[in-house]
């Protein structure tokens, strides 16, 4: 058996990296523009911290637990979604 990350709408790729990213906020994960608790954003402007040493989508440091949270809850708002978009027709 062959697993396959292939998406089945491949145009709903940056819809769902916007909601992981909400979720793992929610969740209070420092995922995204992270560097030793730095304010990545206002150093890169400073020049302090060259923008491309930074890892925008580093989940590295993220326990097992903690991503399976934000998949899991990325799966209920989906069917939440769309059992209201079955009550709607």
């Amino acid at each position: 058996m062959s697993k396959s990350n292939k998406k089945v709408v491949p145009e709903s790729g940056k819809a769902l990296d916007i909601l992981k990213y909400e979720i793992a906020a929610e969740l209070g994960l420092p995922v995204g523009k992270q560097l030793a608790n730095a304010n990545v954003e206002f150093a890169t402007e400073l020049g302090s911290i060259p923008s491309a040493s930074i890892k925008e989508d580093y989940w590295g440091h993220i326990a097992s637990r903690d991503a399976g949270a934000v998949g899991g809850t990325i799966t209920a708002r989906l069917i939440k979604k769309a059992e209201e978009m079955m009550l709607s027709l």
